[in-house]
């Protein structure tokens, strides 16, 4: 059975429980890149979008399951608005990180309280579901269910009522939660939502040019520095979001990613790598950005090294 999409509705819906919780993040000129906007969800308090998807989902299950523990897998920010969330709630959390997932935010989510379980990239979901099979705990994927498609499309919302005309949405691309989320809150105002991903880790764009959920290997889309967007492929939840709501999906190279976070650093915006992948590609692909193109920034909790090296190039 094809799952339903996330309306508008479900959208506003959770941006009533994320009231106080989640930040409304500025809308901002970049004025290197003339017509550009930025949405700034590295100024959520955990760094990340993520967090506006992972307190609602875990807001919303049933009590008592949710005092067993929430459980995840994640490679970082998904995770940390997990741990996050948890502390708030006073809930255990759990969260299976794949064994080459960036040291700095291995460390964040362990700061927040996580319990971490390290596997090689394929086990995530597999171990994750095991334990919560021990726990009868719940789990909160970090994209793969409509509750974080919801709170993750919040953001879209927030851009309807911004008050800026806004012609088109950047959005990175990774399992698809944001995307999907964001199209959904502005399916019918007339405004596209693009999809950009690395070249290295380009599954999305093609399964949109193929018109079918396509996967890619774990080992292929290890290769990005975009380490929040390695997704082998979208959920099938997300993909009929894509499918059905997306305009379009293109794809950047590293050098573009780096040189977009020379971009936004100079002007004082700390992304990373993931983050930096909407920006790239408006400089990829300047047919893109016109009138008040918005390029989402999806987070700032960088790779200390590649950050480095990006900005040394």
């Amino acid at each position: 059975m094809t799952p339903p999409l996330v309306a508008r509705r479900d959208v506003e819906a959770a941006a009533a429980v994320l009231d106080g919780v989640a930040v409304r993040t500025a809308l901002e000129p970049l004025d290197a890149v003339p017509g550009l906007l930025l949405k700034r969800e590295d100024a959520q308090p955990i760094g990340a979008f993520k967090l506006r998807g992972a307190f609602h989902a875990a807001a919303r299950l049933d009590p008592e399951v949710r005092a067993r523990g929430l459980v995840t897998h994640s490679s970082g920010n998904h995770g940390r608005a997990l741990a996050w969330t948890a502390a708030r709630l006073g809930v255990p959390c759990t969260v299976v990180v794949p064994d080459d997932a960036v040291p700095a935010k291995v460390e964040a989510m362990a700061a927040l309280g996580a319990r971490l379980v390290p596997v090689p990239p394929p086990e995530r979901l597999a171990r994750a579901e095991a334990v919560v099979a021990e726990t009868g705990g719940a789990l909160v994927p970090p994209f793969d269910h409509p509750d974080v498609v919801a709170g993750q499309g919040t953001v879209g919302l927030e851009l309807l009522h911004s008050g800026v005309p806004v012609d088109r949405v950047l959005v990175p691309v990774g399992g698809g939660g944001l995307i999907s989320g964001i199209a959904s809150a502005l399916a019918g105002s007339g405004i596209p939502v693009v999809g950009v991903e690395p070249e290295l880790a380009g599954d999305a764009a093609e399964s949109k040019r193929a018109g079918h959920l396509v996967g890619w290997p774990a080992r292929d889309v290890a290769r990005t520095a975009a380490d929040g967007l390695r997704a082998q492929r979208l959920a099938y939840l997300t993909w009929q979001h894509v499918d059905a709501l997306v305009e379009d999906v293109v794809t950047v190279s590293e050098d573009a990613i780096a040189e977009a976070a020379r971009v936004l650093h100079a002007a004082g915006v700390p992304a990373e790598a993931s983050g930096c992948v909407a920006t790239a590609g408006a400089l990829t692909w300047p047919s893109l950005v016109g009138g008040h193109t918005v390029a989402v920034v999806s987070g700032r909790n960088v790779d200390p090294a590649w950050l480095t090296r990006a900005l040394a190039a």
